[in-house]
C-alpha cells in the first residue's frame, strides 16, 4: 500500500479494511510496550524511534502486513521463536492478518527495548 498520510491516524484510514482491526492491534501494542518511543511516520510507514532511530515499524503492504524490528541482534536471539513464520533479517511478513502472532511480536517489542544493540 503506498501511502501519503502525514500521520499514523490518517494512515489507519487507507489501510485495507480487513486489515485494519490488525493494524490498529499492533499499534496499540507498540504504544504499549515502547515507552519514550516517538511515533511517527517514516519511509511512509508507521514507526517508532528512540534517540533519533527508528528501531520498530509495521506497513500493510501488497500481499502482506509487514512488522520491522531493526534491531537485528533481537531477530537473532529469536530464531527458534520466529521459525516457521515468514521472516527476513529485520522483519516478519503475514499474508494473512487473522495469522498474526502477538505473542510473538509482543516478546520482540519487549526485547528491543531492552537492547543495547544498534539498528540493522
Amino acid at each position: 500500500m503506498k501511502s501519503n498520510a502525514t500521520n499514523v491516524d490518517q494512515y489507519l484510514q487507507e489501510v485495507p479494511e480487513k486489515r485494519v482491526q490488525a493494524i490498529t492491534k499492533l499499534r496499540a501494542l507498540c504504544k504499549e510496550i515502547l515507552v519514550g518511543y516517538e511515533e511517527s511516520m517514516i519511509w511512509k510507514m508507521p514507526s517508532y524511534k528512540k534517540d533519533q532511530d527508528v528501531e520498530v515499524a509495521f506497513a500493510s503492504q501488497k500481499q502482506h502486513i509487514c512488522v520491522y524490528i531493526l534491531k537485528h541482534e533481537v531477530m537473532l536471539n529469536n530464531k527458534e521463536l520466529l521459525k516457521g513464520l515468514n521472516h527476513g533479517k529485520g522483519c516478519i511478513r503475514f499474508s494473512n492478518p487473522d495469522k498474526i502472532d502477538y505473542d510473538v511480536i509482543t516478546k520482540l517489542l519487549k526485547e528491543s527495548t531492552k537492547s543495547e544493540a544498534g539498528i540493522c
